[in-house]
């Protein structure tokens, strides 16, 4: 579905990935670890068309999506829930969830996918009407997930989903992920979580310095010594070859 192909990109100061490749197939849970400022956040913002790409290319069903603007790559099904919880607070939770299905696609499909929205997280439903700046941070991942199920997503691209939430609702998050892929849609994670990642996936990308440094299945990355030295910088090494 999605393949990346040495892709340089970045900002105005210089790039940030340095030649990234991955791919992930139709039906996948595949995430890509790593520590904080290795690149992770720039992947997931160059896949839906925000950052500066200077080489490389990014291919969505075949084609190549480079160039094209945000609302152009939603609406050939590339979603993404971007980090940090960016709610509309003071709009209510059923507002917030309408913004999510602007297009015409999405709009055709609202009440299948409000539904889909609230059996998986009930507490929206329960307080459909309140002001999302009520909401505790769990509740606002819950609820920009859900707004970005409302776009009617092909591959969904989530960015640090377990960032500065509580364990249980980490495990809450993550359930309801492979949940969602188990329904067939396909997923691609972004996180610094490497016990959620493994246990979840079905294919593991490992990012240090802009780079990957190893892949394979979660078996494989849990006996693999990268996955230890991107982490905790143990020891610099050359791009292992996958």
């Amino acid at each position: 579905m999605l393949e990346i192909e040495n892709l340089r990109a970045g900002y105005d100061r210089g790039d940030v990935l340095q030649g990234i490749s991955l791919k992930v197939r139709v039906g996948e849970f595949a995430g890509v670890l790593g520590a904080n400022g290795v690149g992770k956040s720039t992947l997931a913002l160059s896949i839906s068309g925000i950052t500066r790409i200077t080489g490389g290319d990014i291919r969505f069903e075949g084609k190549s999506i480079v160039g094209l603007r945000p609302e152009q790559i939603v609406g050939l099904g590339i979603v993404q829930v971007a980090q940090g919880r960016p709610i509309f607070k003071d709009l209510t939770i059923e507002e917030n969830l309408r913004v999510g299905a602007y297009s015409a696609r999405a709009r055709s499909h609202y009440s299948e996918n409000v539904e889909r929205v609230e059996r998986h997280f009930p507490i929206l439903a329960k307080y459909r009407r309140t002001a999302a700046g009520y909401l505790s941070g769990g509740e606002q991942q819950m609820l920009i997930i859900g707004r970005a199920l409302m776009a009617c997503p092909s591959l969904l691209v989530l960015d640090e989903p377990s960032l500065g939430l509580a364990p249980k609702i980490i495990t809450q998050i993550f359930a309801t992920i492979r949940q969602l892929n188990a329904e067939g849609l396909t997923v691609l994670v972004a996180e610094q979580n490497a016990r959620q990642v493994l246990a979840s996936a079905q294919m593991v990308y490992v990012m240090e310095g802009g780079r990957v440094r190893a892949s394979g299945s979660p078996e494989e990355m849990r006996s693999n010594p990268v996955l230890e030295e991107a982490y905790l910088g143990l020891k610099a090494a050359a791009p292992v070859a996958t």
